[in-house]
């Protein structure tokens, strides 16, 4: 299976994207298929064997829309800018010709102001708005009615045209008893500049992708032939070394050869706080050098750097839909046709009641104009757009509108330890000194010996003895399952668990501190000389700080965590005592490959998350319902999970759950509004109070409504960018 991102131009409703979705189902070999409004894109799974991109594309233009591959379009910024240019070049244009009609028809007429040929002005200034600035909503309600179906255009074109060729009749027919002109030129001026205000909204909902796009400088300094030379980006190559000045953007992922730095990584992980980088670290393209001047070899280039694979994620994320949307497609796809019928009985309705013409074409065009579905269509994308960028400048990338929505339905997440709860790395702990001997002498003692030693507790041991000085081991021995032996200045000396001591017969009587420490979780290794203990020292991966915190957020939002781990019962308790996890809620000496299936058991009791490094997890971040992945931007993490955590907290995991049931609020209030709008201004426009208030909606006002309507949905969604996470 192949997957094929599109863009589309030319959609103006959630009737279109549901055309286009439909159409692109109904093609052979197509296995799933997105169309997203708000974003103006189609993600599409397909069968490259049974049908092509370019059939893919022949199928939406048949249906009336332009599409092309989305890497072969313009800049997400460049294609809302253009919007942004067309939509403002035809509201100024619309306001040219209906504010004097405006003033005309209804100023003009409330002051008893009469001028000559008033009807015939009004006529030649309704009609470039109507055929001309109105010439798309024409355009899609054609391309609707060839495909057997309706839309927005529908709405604005039907109740447009009714008011302007009504006017005409009047003018020709029936002069003196006045005309709708102003009506129809008002109201496309209205919807115009609705859509104006809403990709004006549209573009700031998604400007989180733009800045993303920005970080990368647009030339590298590299080293060739060895002279510095600045070059194109695109001209950067893997295994070019490129220097990096202080002050100066990374522009490719790579790895230091000479200088160390810190480098501000904020905008792929939300810190702030600079990390500092020596030689043979990690960087990466779009993060900014703060001090030392570093040369470093290019390892990653263009769409493969962590920065495009980031933007990436969001931009499928703000394309794909979530499953609420699934309601509001639903409800578009058998909105209009209804709104049409209700249109056409109000007007017959009132006809029937005795009232003019004039006055039932009014109520029937208010109908048709105030019920256009572009603010269902809008509410649950625009959300989801928002979300995800938020969720990206905080380092937390949720990938689609599924993840998004399910993550907030979370009820048990479940914390893999190493490296998730843990650092995942050994660091010493306690230094315990017996029989009149130092801290100090224990450690140098302990460093000399493991120095020769590749085990990972060794190195926990001489990085903490980093800075003194050691002595030279002679006749160093590994001896597996229990410990090490050498000599020292002639002496030999043991370093082990409690079975190398009984083999060499040394008494640990008094080392009453091994129980509590062993108790802890920690790992002990005992120090003596023949036949004498000499101290101990506790090594232990220890939590993150963030990890206490984190727990209790989630039980403070309803939602129980667990830790699972291959280590034993005593160490899992520990540590899940250490991060505030319950004791009955700890899985230990749990084999990678059997995750899975604890997942599997707790899913029974409602939605899981499980968390973990995105390698050795993958089986259980797959089997949960949302998969988190810890990676600080490895590949693996970005290709495992439904959400990734650029940075090593566990606190992300507690803000990644909370954005998704923020971003579902919107949504939901959104959809509320929607069809609440709809819903209540049917039937005022229809006149369903005038018997007795003697008020109709006027179709003007109607329009201005709709139009407020969607912008008003947008900019709710906009609203989660002040929220905290």
């Amino acid at each position: 299976m192949k997957r094929a991102s599109l863009r589309i131009e030319g959609m103006h409703c959630a009737s279109c994207s549901a055309l286009i979705e439909g159409a692109l189902k109904e093609s052979a070999g197509v296995r799933s298929a997105n169309v997203n409004f708000a974003a103006a894109k189609a993600s599409v799974t397909y069968d490259e064997k049974k049908v092509t991109e370019e059939q893919l594309i022949t199928a939406i233009e048949k249906k009336g829309f332009s599409a092309m591959n989305a890497d072969q379009a313009k800049s997400p910024r460049e294609l809302q800018e253009q919007e942004v240019k067309q939509y403002r070049k035809r509201l100024l244009w619309s306001l040219v010709f209906a504010i004097p009609a405006f003033i005309i028809g209804m100023v003009f007429m409330w002051l008893q102001i009469h001028i000559p040929f008033e009807p015939y002005i009004m006529w030649a200034l309704a009609t470039p708005v109507q055929f001309v600035i109105g010439w798309p909503f024409y355009k899609g309600a054609w391309s609707a009615l060839k495909n057997k179906t309706a839309s927005m255009d529908t709405l604005i074109a039907l109740g447009t045209s009714a008011a302007y060729f009504y006017s005409v009749y009047l003018v020709l027919f029936v002069p003196g008893t006045g005309q709708y002109f102003e009506t129809s030129a008002i109201l496309i001026t209205f919807v115009v500049a609705g859509k104006y205000l809403e990709a004006v909204a549209k573009g700031k909902t998604s400007d989180a992708v733009s800045k993303l796009l920005d970080l990368s400088p647009k030339t590298a300094t590299v080293t060739r032939k060895g002279k510095e030379q600045k070059i194109p980006l695109s001209q950067v190559k893997v295994g070019d070394i490129v220097l990096v000045k202080p002050g100066e953007s990374i522009p490719v992922d790579g790895t230091i050869t000479h200088g160390s730095t810190s480098i501000d990584e904020s905008m792929l992980t939300g810190e702030s706080i600079p990390i500092e980088k020596t030689k043979g670290a990690a960087v990466f393209g779009g993060t900014v050098n703060k001090h030392g001047s570093i040369r470093f070899k290019v390892t990653k280039t263009g769409k493969n750097t962590t920065l495009a694979q980031i933007i990436k994620i969001v931009e499928e994320a703000q394309g794909e839909k979530a499953p609420i949307q699934r309601f509001a497609d639903q409800v578009s796809a058998y909105f209009v046709p209804v709104v049409i019928v209700i249109a056409i009985i109000t007007l017959l309705a009132w006809l029937g009641l005795g009232q003019p013409l004039g006055f039932a074409l009014t109520a029937s065009v208010s109908v048709l104009v105030i019920a256009c579905p572009c603010a269902l269509g809008l509410a649950t994308p625009t959300a989801i757009m928002v979300g995800t960028g938020k969720g990206a400048k905080h380092g937390v990338l949720i990938k689609g509108g599924e993840a998004l929505e399910t993550a907030h339905k979370v009820k048990h997440v479940i914390f893999d330890k190493t490296g998730t709860i843990t650092h995942g790395k050994p660091e010493v702990t306690d230094i315990i000194p017996l029989d009149k001997n130092s801290r100090k002498d224990i450690l140098t003692i302990a460093a000399s010996l493991e120095r020769s030693s590749e085990h990972p507790l060794a190195d926990a041991i001489v990085e903490h003895a980093k800075g003194m000085k050691l002595k030279h081991a002679k006749d160093f021995r590994a001896i597996p399952g229990h410990g090490i032996q050498a000599r020292l200045g002639g002496k030999l000396y043991v370093l082990g668990n409690e079975k190398l001591m009984k083999k060499h017969s040394v008494k640990t009587e008094n080392a009453s501190d091994l129980l509590r420490l062993e108790g802890e979780g920690k790992t002990v290794m005992l120090l003596a000389t023949a036949r004498k203990l000499l101290g101990l020292i506790a090594v232990a991966d220890t939590i993150k700080e963030s990890a206490r915190e984190a727990v209790k957020q989630l039980h403070d939002a309803g939602i129980d965590a667990y830790l699972i781990t291959g280590d034993n019962q005593r160490t899992g308790k520990a540590i899940a005592a250490q991060a505030g996890i319950p004791s009955d809620h700890v899985f230990a000496e749990v084999l990678p490959d059997e995750k899975a299936s604890h997942v599997k058991q707790l899913q029974k009791q409602g939605k899981v998350a499980m968390v973990g490094d995105g390698i050795n997890d993958a089986p259980a971040l797959a089997q949960a319902d949302i998969g988190i992945a810890m990676g600080s931007g490895t590949d693996v993490a970005m290709e495992t999970g439904n959400v990734v955590l650029m940075k090593d907290d566990p606190g992300d995991v507690a803000r990644a759950l909370k954005l998704s049931r923020q971003t579902m609020g919107k949504i939901r209030q959104n959809m509320f509004w929607a069809l609440f709008y709809n819903t209540l201004g049917i039937p005022l426009a229809a006149g369903l109070l005038y018997p007795w208030t003697g008020w109709l909606l006027s179709p003007i006002i109607a329009g201005g409504a709709m139009a407020l309507s969607s912008v008003s949905v947008v900019t709710n969604s906009l609203l989660l960018k002040a929220k905290r996470l």
